[in-house]
C-alpha cells in the first residue's frame, strides 16, 4: 500500500500533484512519501510488539539522511555495511546502540570507527574477521559485540544476485562450522559474543525460507548453550519482498506470525533488518518522455531517466511498473515499446516489451516501486548529474537532495601541473 494515486486527473504523492513537483525541479527526480515510510515502519513494528525487538532499517536500501532521520524518530535502528554508512546513520541522529555493522570486508578503520561509536554489534562473516576485530578492539581499548553470521543453506528462492543464504554465497559462516567458530570467538579477548545473525537474501515473497532458516539457527542457540555460550541476540536479518508486478509477497504480521512461536520462548532479543518493504513501494522515479522511435523490430520511447538513475532493469532484468502522470492517457490505445534512456549502452532501459498506453515526447512517466534501491545505486555514468530527491509531506514537497551540478562532476579532480605546461 503506498500513497500515489490519481486525484484531478493526475498522479499525485499524498496531496501534492507529481507534475507540480516535476514542473518546479525539472526530471528525472525521485518522490518519496512520508505518510507511506511511517505506515510501513510501523506495520513492522507492530506485527513484533509482543517479542522483545529492535529494528534495524536496512540503509543499503535508502540512504538519504533526511530518511534515516525520519526512521529514528519513529524509533529505528540502522543495518549499516561501511564506514560511511555509520558515518550517515549517526549524522541523521540514529542511536549507536541501534546500529548493526554487516558486511563481508569491514577494513581495520572502519571496525575502529565503529567501536568508538560503540555499536549495538558487528554481524561477523568470517574467521579472519574475527581476529581482525579481536586486534583492532585491543588496541583501543574496547571489547566488540559480535554475532556470527550463519550461512544455514536455505534457498530463498529469489534473483541469484540478491540471495545470501546457500553454501555458494560469500556471505556467512558455514553452519556445520558455527560451534568450532563460536568457540574460538568466545576464547578471544577482546570479543563478546552476543549473537546469531542469518539473512538469506532480499525481495522473498514466501515466509517459508524465513521458517526453514530459522529452525537451523534456533537449534544452534540451543547447542551453544549447553556448551557455556550464552546468546543474547538472534538476529534474522531483512529480505521480506514487496509488490512490483505480480507478486504477493507476505505482510510483515505474517512473518510474525510464522515465526513467533519459534523464537518467543528463548528469551532473546529478536533483531531485524527490513529495508526494501518498509522504503521500496514509498517512492517513485519521475521521468519525461523525449521522443519517439519506431525501429525495425521495436518500437522506443526515449526518456531522460536512464541506468544510471535507475539500474535495477538493467542489472538484475527487474521489474517496475510504469504509469503515465496524466490519468488521461491510461486510457489511449496501448502498444508494445521499450522505455529507455540516454545513456550509451544497449543496457540502459527502465522497461523491455511492455504495454504501455502511447506516450507523447514531453509527458512525464512516474516509475512505480523504485524507493529501493534507487538513488543509492545511482552514478554519473556519461557524466550525467544525478537527480534530486523530495520528500512529500501531506501537502507540501521538501528538497532533501539538490540535483548536482556540472561543477559537482568534477569537484575533488586535478589536473596536474605537467599537463598544463605549454610546449
Amino acid at each position: 500500500m503506498h500513497s500515489f494515486e490519481y486525484h484531478h486527473g493526475e498522479l499525485y504523492c499524498e496531496q501534492v500533484p507529481v507534475s507540480r513537483i516535476a514542473k518546479e525541479l525539472g526530471t528525472p527526480c525521485y518522490i518519496y512519501s512520508h505518510e507511506t515510510l511511517i505506515r510501513h515502519f510501523h506495520a513492522y513494528d507492530s506485527a513484533f510488539k509482543n517479542i522483545p525487538h529492535v529494528i534495524a532499517f536496512a540503509m543499503k536500501a535508502n540512504s538519504n539522511l533526511a530518511i534515516l532521520r525520519l526512521m529514528a524518530k519513529e524509533g529505528s535502528g540502522a543495518d549499516i555495511v561501511s564506514g560511511g554508512e555509520l558515518f550517515r546513520a549517526l549524522k541523521a541522529g540514529v542511536p549507536a546502540s541501534k546500529i548493526v555493522f554487516a558486511g563481508v570486508g569491514k577494513s581495520p578503520d572502519e571496525i575502529r570507527d565503529a567501536l568508538k561509536a560503540d555499536v549495538l554489534m558487528f554481524n561477523v562473516e568470517s574467521s579472519a574477521e574475527i581476529h581482525a576485530i579481536n586486534e583492532v578492539a585491543a588496541s583501543v581499548g574496547k571489547k566488540a559485540r559480535i554475532a556470527l553470521r550463519i550461512n544455514p543453506d536455505v534457498d530463498p528462492k529469489t534473483h541469484p544476485y540478491i540471495s545470501t543464504g546457500m553454501k555458494k554465497s560469500k556471505f556467512g559462516i558455514a553452519s556445520d562450522r558455527a560451534l568450532e567458530e563460536y568457540k574460538m570467538a568466545s576464547s578471544l579477548d577482546h570479543i563478546d559474543v552476543v549473537g546469531v545473525h542469518a539473512h538469506i537474501g532480499s525481495q522473498l515473497t514466501d515466509v517459508t525460507p524465513f521458517v526453514d532458516s530459522l529452525k537451523k539457527v534456533v537449534a544452534l542457540i540451543h547447542t551453544l548453550k549447553s556448551q557455556g555460550i550464552t546468546i543474547r541476540y538472534l538476529n534474522i536479518g531483512g529480505g521480506l519482498g514487496i509488490t512490483y508486478s505480480e507478486e504477493k509477497p507476505p505482510l510483515p504480521q505474517d512473518l510474525a506470525d510464522a515465526i513467533s512461536p519459534l523464537v518467543k520462548d528463548l528469551g532473546l532479543t529478536l533483531v531485524m533488518e527490513p529495508g526494501r518493504v518498509i522504503v521500496g513501494n514509498a517512492g517513485i522515479l519521475v521521468t519525461k518522455a523525449l521522443y519517439e522511435k519506431a525501429g525495425e523490430t521495436k518500437h522506443f520511447v526515449i526518456v531522460d531517466a536512464a541506468m544510471n538513475d535507475l539500474i535495477r532493469p538493467s542489472l538484475y532484468g527487474a521489474y517496475h511498473e510504469i504509469r503515465p502522470v496524466n490519468e488521461e492517457a491510461i486510457h489511449r490505445t496501448r502498444q508494445t515499446v521499450d522505455i529507455v534512456g540516454p545513456v550509451c549502452e544497449s543496457g540502459d532501459f527502465l522497461a523491455k516489451d511492455r504495454s504501455l498506453p502511447g506516450t507523447k515526447p514531453g509527458e512525464l512517466l512516474a516509475v512505480m516501486s523504485a524507493g529501493a534501491y534507487g538513488f543509492v545505486m545511482a552514478s554519473n555514468y556519461n557524466s550525467r548529474p544525478r537527480v534530486p530527491e523530495v520528500l512529500v509531506k501531506g501537502g507540501e514537497f521538501h528538497v532533501i537532495r539538490e540535483r548536482e551540478t556540472y561543477d559537482d562532476l568534477v569537484r575533488g579532480e586535478r589536473i596536474p601541473s605537467f599537463l598544463n605546461e605549454t610546449e
